[in-house]
């Protein structure tokens, strides 16, 4: 029975998961946004095609970007997780390696 129930549970899992990530995603893009207007002063961020902008600016924002939303995107994974593993009692992971 456990083993039926620890394969049926990264489905049940996704719907979670993908809630979770869009929240983490727009939390992230806030975030970036905040605080690319708080290190430069601007409100818009550079994009990598932007004639007018240097590689320094579009790598910094490229980082922090990725940065943030790196993070955003853990903390988010691992409170679904740790949610599901609170209730069921089964890790959602099929394995102890985390992400496929």
């Amino acid at each position: 029975m456990a083993k039926t129930k620890k394969q049926k549970l990264p489905l049940v899992y996704k719907p979670v998961g993908i809630v979770l990530g869009l929240l983490s995603g727009a939390l992230a893009g806030r975030a970036f946004r905040t605080a690319w207007k708080a290190i430069r002063h601007e409100d818009n961020a550079p994009d990598a095609l932007d004639r007018d902008r240097g590689w320094g600016e579009i790598l910094l924002a490229s980082a922090l970007q990725g940065a943030l939303f790196a993070v955003a995107r853990s903390a988010a994974d691992r409170t679904g997780a740790k949610a599901i593993e609170r209730s069921t009692g089964i890790w959602p992971a099929k394995d102890n390696s985390g992400r496929e």
